[in-house]
């Protein structure tokens, strides 16, 4: 039998840094987001930290990524998505874990972050980092954003 390592959750959603900016750095190996404002950030430079931006519409549930989150989940760049085709993905206490603070995210307009264990689709497992940030269009949540990134070397 198999021991899971605990799933690490981070309610402590938004971190700011002390000029009031979202201080990513603290969630992310990445010191280039120390600090940044997440509207500005360029693609090509989290890229290159393996950080993925993701958004689901909550109207239909489409997905759409940036190439690291595709890398992360071992699917070809650009591939079509169905969200519970990916939310298979997660082992299962992560996908529970995961689906509770969504929930808890829409009902609240609150954001959240997580650490999740997922199988690729060649079988392969990581752990990913998930942030997740509400965008509202007044008090209703309509999409979901964040960012991703592979983060299994904390896990070996």
């Amino acid at each position: 039998m198999q021991l899971m390592t605990p799933l690490q959750l981070y309610h402590s959603w938004p971190l700011l840094a002390h000029d009031g900016r979202l201080d990513l750095g603290r969630l992310f190996d990445a010191e280039v987001l120390r600090g940044a404002d997440f509207a500005t950030l360029d693609d090509d430079m989290l890229g290159a930290w393996g950080i993925g931006r993701w958004a689901c519409d909550l109207t239909d549930n489409r997905l759409s990524w940036t190439d690291p989150v595709f890398d992360l989940f071992g699917l070809p760049r650009g591939a079509g998505l169905a969200r519970d085709d990916v939310v298979a993905l997660y082992r299962e206490e992560s996908r529970a874990a995961m689906d509770h603070l969504r929930a808890y995210a829409i009902r609240h307009r609150r954001g959240f972050t997580i650490d999740a264990e997922i199988r690729t689709v060649a079988g392969d497992r990581r752990w990913m980092r998930l942030l997740a940030s509400p965008i509202c269009d007044g008090d209703r949540v309509v999409r979901l954003q964040g960012l991703k990134q592979d983060i299994s070397y904390s896990y070996r």
